[in-house]
């Protein structure tokens, strides 16, 4: 239905009234700029990061073993509901950050978020607290979970919501917390604004790494030595803190206010596409194209050519107003809104070749459950808790980003003429053939610990600790910890290449959704092989005896899908084309900028 000539006025009123409030919101947040924000936000804005880090990753690593001994839950089980807990905490925060862009605002999802993630780990501390959350404590001699009573429903209702409060708190802060302490000193046009948030960016990376190193050394530690009341206390104790520090500086904060999200320019394109499919595309050199002043995107590319039907102005009266703006968005876009929605389109099957490598970085329940079973002698009579051994592939990451960056580029730049060294494609390509190799070596180990427990009578012993060191289990962690720095950093600098300013944040929103789904999928995987592999009376691969089960089998697989996973890619990628095709420039930006759409800091959808 055609929209009568009193609507269309009254849109187009409503447009010019958006963009004059828009300058003035622009205004004010620049006076408030100089009162506010700076150095002396960044203790508190740090902190809160950190502190969630500490207590988050120091929960995770050793929850294998929490839901085993105290529980009854099977290895499988345990680590489906772990493989589900990630999932959601990768999912939540693409919904946190449409929440923040789109309503809230980054600190109010913060705050939100911080609370939630409180209220949660409490949750978690009580079932350790209160007896009558867990089900009564069973021995489990030699690995056997028969005559131990199961969780009932209330119990595990009561446990499975803290880690969706949790889950949930995750997307309000780690979507939110990085770019609203960069809102803090991002001043356009500044001389000096470019090397302040560089340092800034640099000071936050180093304080998260630090924070899960602590975690997964010093909150495991006092885990395994002080119980599980006190350890689950400790995160509690950081997350509190954590909530206090980021509230007493709220004062001193810049707020920037929500903002339209790129999800309702998508919804837009795909909206006028179908409206206007039976219409016809006009000429590249037609003046039918409806495209912002100043903007270098004036005729559609051929690809995804459905989509161009979206930008096509069928008639100039009734689908422009006197100024030249759509009357109606859902009816006609631009351009450039066209060619962002293709951009996303065009990089999804590279997307999903991140999904397997998923699944080979979150393993996280199994490895624990090895190094449980084998000689964790450090220095004397220490002992490396089961599951801090995870530190290696941490420690391993962090020490290749720097010898990549400051010792291996110019060096492999002289050859390939490129001045990263490698493309984004070869980096993500390499981290996919580390992880194959990763798996395959894990399932060796497993293989030969395997092989050496049986040997020494402990068949039926799964508590036993077979002689052989837990550190024949730090060089799989030391590849995955590779394999993550290559295909992670690469994926997120591939989106960043291939996407407009504007859509910078839909990089590592891809990321963490690639996450989400590899979770989903390796807890699908163990559900299936805890089932499938179960016959004639034979333990399953992945049963909760280890030296019975066949875990080496596990590894192989993923292995395996691994490598197909593998030869995948490099069908995409050749399909993809040179990734320094761009058609985006700066004069890009120029359109968003006169519609107003960008509030304050220009970095604001910078960061998922």
């Amino acid at each position: 239905m055609m929209k009568d000539p009193s609507s269309r006025r009254k849109n187009s009123l409503q447009e010019k009234q958006r963009m004059e409030t828009t300058t003035d919101e622009r205004n004010s947040t620049q006076e408030l700029k100089r009162k506010n924000g700076g150095l002396r936000t960044m203790p508190f804005i740090i902190a809160n990061e950190t502190f969630e880090k500490v207590a988050g990753v120091g929960l995770q690593a050793n929850m294998i073993l929490y839901l085993q001994n105290e529980y009854n839950l099977s290895s499988a089980t345990g680590a489906t509901i772990l493989f589900l807990w990630l999932a959601i905490s990768y999912f939540t925060p693409i919904f946190g950050a449409f929440v923040s862009d789109s309503y809230l605002g980054r600190f109010r999802v913060i705050v939100l978020g911080t609370v939630v993630s409180l209220l949660g780990m409490i949750l978690l501390w009580l079932t350790a607290i209160i007896p009558s959350a867990r089900p009564p404590h069973c021995d489990q001699k030699d690995g056997n979970l028969q005559g131990c009573a199961s969780p009932n429903a209330a119990q595990m209702v009561f446990l499975l919501s803290s880690f969706a409060l949790m889950a949930i708190g995750a997307g309000g802060i780690r979507p939110c917390s990085l770019a609203f302490g960069a809102d803090q000193f991002d001043k356009p046009g500044g001389p000096k604004n470019d090397k302040t948030l560089q340092s800034f960016f640099n000071w936050y990376y180093a304080s998260v790494g630090m924070a899960v190193m602590v975690s997964v050394i010093f909150v495991v530690a006092i885990q395994d030595m002080a119980g599980w009341v006190v350890g689950f206390a400790v995160p509690v104790g950081f997350m509190l803190l954590s909530t206090v520090l980021f509230l007493m500086g709220s004062s001193r904060y810049i707020k920037v206010e929500a903002n339209k999200s790129l999800l309702s320019s998508f919804a837009q394109v795909i909206a006028a596409a179908w409206k206007n499919r039976h219409h016809s595309l006009p000429q590249n050199d037609s003046d039918r194209w409806y495209h912002h002043k100043g903007s270098n995107l004036v005729v559609s590319t051929e690809k995804l050519s459905f989509l161009n039907k979206a930008c096509v102005i069928k008639n100039p009266e009734k689908d422009l107003d006197s100024e030249g703006l759509a009357i109606d968005p859902w009816n006609l876009c631009t351009v450039k809104q066209v060619e962002e929605l293709k951009a996303l389109i065009t990089v999804m099957p590279i997307w999903s070749t991140g999904i397997m490598i998923s699944v080979t970085i979150s393993q996280h329940a199994f490895p624990v459950l090895q190094a449980e079973t084998m000689d964790r002698s450090f220095v004397g009579k220490a002992k490396i808790p089961a599951g801090s051994l995870g530190a290696f592939a941490i420690l391993t990451l962090t020490i290749w980003v720097a010898i990549y960056d400051r010792i291996l580029v110019p060096r492999i730049a002289k050859f390939t003429k490129r001045p990263r060294g490698l493309s984004n494609k070869q980096r993500i390509g390499i981290g996919l053939l580390l992880s194959c190799v990763s798996t395959a070596m894990a399932g060796a180990v497993e293989h030969q610990r395997r092989a050496m427990a049986i040997k020494q009578g402990l068949a039926d012993k799964p508590k036993g600790v077979v002689n052989m060191s837990a550190m024949w289990l730090v060089p799989q962690h030391c590849l995955t910890g590779v394999s993550e720095a290559l295909n992670a950093i690469g994926q997120i600098e591939f989106y960043y290449s291939q996407f407009p300013k504007t859509m910078s944040s839909i990089g590592v929103a891809l990321f963490s959704l690639g996450m989400a789904f590899g979770n989903l999928l390796g807890s699908l995987i163990v559900a299936i092989l805890s089932r499938a592999t179960r016959n004639d009376g034979k333990a399953s691969w992945v049963s909760n005896n280890l030296n019975r089960g066949h875990y080496d089998y596990y590894y192989w697989l993923l292995s395996f899908l691994s490598v197909l996973n593998f030869f995948y890619y490099l069908f995409c990628s050749k399909a993809y084309g040179s990734e320094n095709n761009r058609i985006w420039d700066e004069g890009d930006t120029i359109e968003e900028e006169e519609l107003g759409k960008q509030v304050g800091s220009p970095i604001e959808h910078a960061v998922v």
